[in-house]
């Protein structure tokens, strides 16, 4: 069966060329034109829905605020495109939950690279329940929890903690990071993980508990109960 994605732009000739291509590499394309309509699509089909491909200046409802209410919703996978190129703007988009960013104007086949990273880790996630010291992570339910407290992350933190618990007690380099969270063809800066590994310390080293992301000199991180390398 296909996987069913939904494209979000406005700019008619770009949706025709964009919908084709992705026709053609047998994606199920479903076209609105308007932040509105899209948060519509998604009330009435979210659930059939792969994956969502939005544009960030949209009419009635920008895509910014779209992606704000897919994700108190659940984590279906958006990648936003964009004309902007600011990092702050790009920050802004990965912080409320996207899982990827892609600058106008790009090359197609980078976007398409872009959409089978993000279907292949939507649909091939195992799922387990994961446990290091007091942290849990359960990958069917998509929950963390430190001790009795819920850690609410955004879908990039996730899997960035998943990538380092499944590797417990072993370091993972900064470049096998990039290269499991945000994908080999990823083309930005490789310290977007140091920036990601703080957002997590922040998130999972409440009080009076013990730091379980260490970093590890000249190699990278690694997620540990009772790491004493670092």
């Amino acid at each position: 069966m296909a996987q069913s994605l939904l494209l979000v732009e406005d700019e008619e000739s770009l949706t025709t060329f964009l919908s084709s291509e992705l026709k053609f590499e047998g994606y199920d394309v479903n076209v609105v034109h308007d932040g509105l309509s899209a948060w519509q699509y998604y009330q009435a089909h979210g659930q059939s829905l792969d994956l969502v491909i939005l544009d960030w200046m949209l009419p009635k409802l920008d895509g910014l605020e779209v992606l704000r209410r897919i994700r108190k919703n659940d984590d279906l996978p958006v990648i936003m495109m964009t004309a902007r190129d600011y990092v702050g703007d790009k920050v802004a988009g990965l912080d409320n939950g996207a899982d990827d960013y892609i600058t106008k104007p790009f090359d197609i086949e980078e976007l398409l690279a872009r959409v089978r990273v993000c279907v292949r880790r939507q649909n091939h996630t195992p799922h387990s329940t994961y446990t290091v010291g007091d942290l849990t992570l359960d990958t069917k339910a998509r929950t963390v929890r430190r001790g009795n407290q819920v850690a609410v992350l955004t879908p990039r933190e996730y899997e960035l903690l998943l990538a380092l618990i499944q590797h417990a007690d072993n370091p993972m380099t900064r470049d096998e990071l990039l290269d499991t969270v945000w994908g080999q063809d990823f083309d930005g800066q490789v310290n977007i993980v140091d920036v990601y590994i703080r957002y997590l310390r922040n998130k999972l080293d409440l009080p009076n508990t013990t730091p379980l992301i260490h970093t590890v000199r000249g190699v990278g991180y690694v997620l540990s109960a009772d790491w004493c390398h670092a």
